[in-house]
């Protein structure tokens, strides 16, 4: 069985290690010149990309951000999943809003805006305080500007004047006081049968997820529920066949839809010890027509961003439940070089094993986990 992922970076990378294991043969695309390679050594193989379409039982991807001529080569090949329309949708956050309000999708309050002038129309609308993002290409932080307050305003529209806004407009949205940030991820077969692992929350910093815990502290089924039942609107009309993440605000005990991310999501890496099967073996098998793997879990978990950093020996591997995930990636700024993964029986050990964990590495680059761990520990 052969597989093949448009994209060619740490998460093709990790499909590729997922299905070695199942006898899987799996290339990648480098996007940015159509050439087939290795996800793993990154060497570039002869074969051409309409060759190596052809000779896939399935097509899929590592990310939202594809050109569309590519995504719809892939699509014409009938074996394209989760298809074209599910990528379009998680790359353009116009079509998502429209998409969650079609299907009565609780979201953040927000506005269109396609002219600097409409902004003060829509601050009057929404409240002075707004996140701007814009709809297509942005990520990490990325394509984002926040108002405070009113005397904000007139800076920020200069400071936007220069973007082509009817190209890509922005969707601005009133920002929330909400507790915390959970995500879900599953997977949808071929067959349409539905697997779940639990909801995680995650902190963020700068915009760039740092931290995710699994299971999500004091979680109650009222919440699995509403987040299963969004996952399953949006996977039934997009006839969705692979992993899917979703990621919420919660507000009480409502939860908002933030975004979706129509892929393996890094705030599922945790899956790669605390589950029964990885989030990258099950979307394998979801687009190969496999039956789904157990989300059965092992523990509580923790996932780590290693973030623009690289500086560290692997002495922290001695830290019981602690696994290292090396994306072999040239050292920058904000660059998401690899993560830790950390396994233990419940929340009292896996704050012990975060608080050791963070012993080893400079707060300035983890700003999130000893606090979190401290907070764990008094669950």
């Amino acid at each position: 069985m052969k597989v093949l992922i448009l994209g060619s970076g740490q998460l093709a990378r990790m499909m590729y290690l997922a299905a070695a294991p199942l006898g899987i043969h799996l290339t990648a695309v480098d996007v940015s010149n159509g050439k087939v390679v290795n996800p793993l050594t990154k060497r570039v193989l002869t074969q051409s990309l309409q060759d190596a379409m052809d000779d896939a039982d399935a097509i899929s991807v590592e990310f939202e951000h594809i050109p569309e001529p590519l995504l719809e080569q892939a699509q014409m090949t009938g074996k394209f999943y989760p298809s074209m329309t599910a990528i379009l949708t998680g790359a353009d956050r116009v079509r998502e809003k429209r998409l969650l309000d079609k299907l009565n999708i609780a979201n953040c309050p927000y506005a269109i805006v396609t002219d600097v002038a409409q902004l003060d129309d829509v601050m009057a609308k929404l409240g002075q305080e707004l996140i701007l993002k814009a709809s297509r290409d942005g990520y990490d932080g990325y394509g984002q500007w926040r108002l405070r307050s009113a005397d904000e305003l007139a800076a920020l529209k200069q400071s936007l004047a220069e973007l082509d806004l009817q190209k890509v407009p922005l969707v601005v949205e009133k920002k929330l006081d909400f507790q915390r940030e959970l995500s879900i991820v599953g997977m949808r077969g071929k067959n349409g049968d539905l697997a779940f692992y639990p909801l995680a929350e995650n902190l963020h910093h700068q915009g760039q997820l740092h931290v995710s815990v699994a299971p999500a502290p004091a979680l109650d089924d009222k919440l699995t529920a509403q987040a299963r039942e969004v996952f399953t609107k949006l996977t039934e009309a997009l006839d969705y066949v692979g992993v899917l993440a979703v990621e919420f605000f919660q507000m009480g005990d409502q939860l908002l839809v933030n975004e979706i991310a129509p892929r393996v999501h890094n705030s599922g890496h945790w899956t790669q010890q605390g589950a029964d099967t990885s989030q990258f073996e099950n979307h394998l098998r979801a687009i190969c027509g496999l039956p789904l793997g157990s989300t059965q879990l092992l523990g509580v978990s923790a996932m780590i961003n290693i973030i623009g950093y690289g500086s560290f020996n692997r002495d922290m591997l001695a830290v019981e439940g602690c696994h290292l995930h090396w994306y072999g990636k040239e050292v920058r700024p904000k660059r998401k070089m690899g993560h830790f993964n950390l396994r233990a029986k419940d929340y009292t050990q896996l704050a012990a094993a975060m608080t050791a964990l963070s012993g080893y590495l400079p707060q300035s680059h983890f700003p999130m986990l000893a606090d979190k761990a401290a907070e764990l520990s008094t669950l």
